[in-house]
């Protein structure tokens, strides 16, 4: 039992990674599940996806390392946040599709509540702001919908959970209904100082406190996984919210560290240590990790589409037929032309947070073709980063300027990374092991059994591949962000 197997169901696509007592990768099976759009703006996924490629990649990546499972000491689980799901307790039968973190069909109840100053009480409290984005709204949206769900959920037959607590209860045969501190942070339904399921929270949005899961340490026991499914019983030991998880897997453990994860989104979270850090520049306060019962803060910034936008070259404008070739077609841009995508498809996330924004292209010429189309969308990956720095340097005032580490999967390209950098004019650090995701979720898994070593020893162990230092001139750099801002500025007029 030297090994320790790591689920990373994320927004189009479960994964699951085994890693061995030095936390190296053995094994990783992926497999890619529909995605539903309802109606614009909506995004959703069947609940059965989610657990059918959830299991068959488990099954998958012990195979192919060639153990068994008598070979796992735990299980680790990383999800895509706020995604949510209700169900029947007695038969795990799902009430709707999960309504997926990118869905905005609740903004108008957002903008209600904004306006009748509830804003405030749920910043106190959650340190979240009111938008679709997080978990609440979707689940009374839920709950008022679907026929005969607010009776049944005020009578205790129905469970909420987010995709961790889905996959928890799906594995244990419906013995645990529990959740970690990092995804409850996400709910709207959470008191991050007081850490506990919040009353006035509940109230507000008129869900029943008896549907929701109990709240546990990141590393902490969460059932065992029913004998039939791997032919053993396996104890799920470590659950974080992806980007939490990234933070941890990037060693983030010391205030003022910083990560930035590239997947469909965009996420960095800035570690401000043991005290929450109420923003002033509408960045989200948030729990970075939760261990021997003590929270840890975090500073978050949400970008919406990251990788997205190479998924929109491919299958929308049809210019790519892989993601990477968005790089080489990059590289030959005409540099004379300033092509901005502003790619708001599913609203703009932080700090501008307006859910009913629609992505824009400005700067087009004649001669403006795929490679312009190509560079513009790596590069305004870049800019929503700056963005979120610039409110976070205004936030935080712990000292020194923040380390920033990459991973996810465009962290891969050298291209963005470099541009990252001149745009920041900042350096950007990417480490040897990318997958700090599941790294994350693996080694809290792994050190709660004893596996793995603790923080301090986990952080020495972090290694660099590469660091980018900025080549552009401060002049040019500040030029290119204005023409950005301005770009922003006309989408949300539009």
């Amino acid at each position: 039992m030297r090994h320790v197997l790591a689920i990373d169901q994320g927004t189009t696509s479960s994964r699951a990674i085994v890693f061995d007592e030095g936390m190296r990768i053995k094994a990783i099976a992926q497999e890619e599940f529909p995605q539903h759009f309802p109606a614009s703006g909506w995004v959703e996924h069947d609940p059965a996806d989610l657990w059918s490629t959830t299991a068959g990649t488990c099954r998958e990546a012990i195979e192919r390392a060639g153990l068994s499972a008598a070979d796992i000491a735990a299980i680790g689980i990383t999800n895509q946040r706020e995604t949510t799901l209700v169900w029947e307790k007695s038969t795990g039968r799902p009430m709707h599709n999960a309504i997926v973190w990118q869905d905005r069909r609740t903004a108008e109840t957002c903008a209600r509540l904004r306006a009748e100053g509830a804003e405030p009480t749920a910043a106190e409290r959650t340190g979240l702001l009111l938008d679709p984005y997080f978990s609440g709204t979707k689940l009374a949206w839920i709950l008022d919908t679907v026929e005969g769900a607010r009776p049944r959920a005020e009578a205790g037959e129905l469970l909420f959970g987010t995709v961790d607590t889905y996959l928890i209860w799906k594995l244990t045969g419906g013995k645990v209904h529990a959740t970690d501190a990092t995804n409850a942070a996400r709910t709207l339904l959470y008191d991050i100082r007081k850490g506990r399921w919040s009353r006035t929270m509940c109230d507000m949005l008129g869900v029943p406190m008896a549907m929701l899961p109990e709240v546990r340490d990141c590393a902490a026991e969460f059932g065992v996984t029913r004998a039939d499914l791997f032919g053993r019983e396996i104890p799920i030991l470590g659950v974080a919210g992806d980007q939490q998880a990234a933070t941890v897997g990037q060693a983030c453990f010391a205030p003022g560290m910083m990560k930035s994860t590239y997947g469909t989104g965009c996420f960095a979270l800035l570690n401000t240590g043991s005290t929450p850090v109420l923003s002033e520049n509408r960045l989200l306060t948030t729990i970075a990790y939760q261990l021997d019962g003590t929270p840890t803060y975090a500073l978050e910034g949400s970008i919406f589409i990251a990788g997205a936008v190479v998924q929109w070259l491919r299958d929308g404008l049809k210019i790519i037929r892989e993601a990477k070739e968005t790089q080489p077609l990059a590289e030959t841009a005409d540099p004379t032309q300033n092509v901005v995508i502003v790619p708001a498809f599913t609203g703009l996330g932080a700090p501008y947070w307006q859910p009913e924004c629609r992505g824009a292209i400005f700067g087009l010429s004649r001669n403006s073709g795929p490679a312009e189309f190509a560079r513009a969308a790596l590069e305004s990956v870049g800019f929503q980063t700056r963005d979120l720095l610039e409110a976070m340097r205004a936030d935080w005032r712990g000292g020194g300027q923040a380390v920033l580490r990459v991973d996810g999967g465009m962290s891969a390209s050298d291209w963005t990374m470099q541009f990252l950098s001149d745009i920041l004019g900042a350096p950007v650090d990417r480490p040897e092991m990318l997958e700090t995701t599941a790294l994350g979720a693996a080694w809290l898994a792994g050190m709660r059994a004893g596996l793995y070593p603790d923080a301090e020893g986990f952080a020495r162990g972090w290694a660099l591949e590469r660091r980018f230092e900025s080549r552009m001139d401060a002049g040019t750099r500040d030029d290119r962000y204005a023409i950005w801002k301005r770009a922003v500025a006309a989408t949300m007029q539009a």
